[in-house]
């Protein structure tokens, strides 16, 4: 009979095999974005870094360590897989925090570029066709604001549905505007990438929590179960 509770071993070599599975995807997506990266440093392009090697390997050997703890019922073994899932959370969080930190900076820094940036922008004809473009396809008015296009507001800027306000006063063009800028519109992408970013290294913070506990609590019934067996052959002596 095992140490363990069966059902907490089968899940947590269950839970371990899935993770060792995507180790392994994680090292074959290495090595072929290590490959891709090689052709573009050798055009100037950026390289891959090491981190992503460092993960990846990570990954899959925590996980192989995990299955071999929870088969063998090794208490030095789960120990130690309990330590790298203390570790790999709270390094999990530290990333998750900077990329909160981060996105926040870049969210200050656009804001109080992009009216700098726009405005000898706008004087180019080049730039303002690229601008009507974006703001049909995008449903947005502006960089910044409608007053970005100055007196004469496009015909691209006109809002039909929802998302509209009224036109700055002063101004020619639609009535109904988009209230949305394209400056929003541009981030919201970038937003996306960040929300993603911190999503994955939270969700890894909290699966390295769970497996943390759940080690833990495998070593207390490994030590139950020595120290129960220890107890009883000593009292039959």
């Amino acid at each position: 009979m095992g140490k363990i509770n069966g059902c907490i071993k089968c899940l947590f070599v269950f839970f371990n095999v899935l993770f060792a599975i995507l180790g392994c995807g994680l090292v074959y997506g290495a090595v072929k974005a290590s490959v891709v990266s090689g052709q573009l440093s050798a055009v100037g392009g950026p390289s891959l870094g090491w981190t992503t090697w460092v993960f990846a390997i990570g990954v899959l050997s925590i996980s192989c360590l995990g299955i071999y703890a929870g088969i063998s019922e090794k208490g030095i073994a789960l120990k130690i897989f309990a330590g790298l899932m203390g570790v790999g959370m709270i390094i999990m969080l530290i990333y998750g925090i900077i990329i909160v930190v981060f996105r926040n900076q870049i969210k200050s820094a656009f804001d109080s570029s992009a009216a700098e940036v726009s405005k000898p922008n706008m004087e180019e004809e080049s730039f303002r066709q690229m601008l009507e473009g974006f703001q049909h396809s995008s449903h947005c008015c502006g960089v910044t604001s409608a007053t970005d296009w100055g007196d004469v507001i496009p015909d691209s800027c006109e809002c039909n549905g929802f998302g509209c306000k009224s036109k700055p006063k002063g101004v020619t063009g639609p009535e109904k505007i988009y209230s949305q800028t394209c400056g929003d519109q541009i981030f919201f992408f970038f937003d996306i990438i960040f929300k993603i970013a911190m999503g994955f290294f939270f969700a890894f913070a909290v699966i390295a929590l769970l497996g943390l506990l759940i080690s833990i609590f495998m070593i207390h019934q490994i030590k139950r179960q020595d120290g129960g067996g220890s107890s009883i052959a000593m009292k039959g002596y």
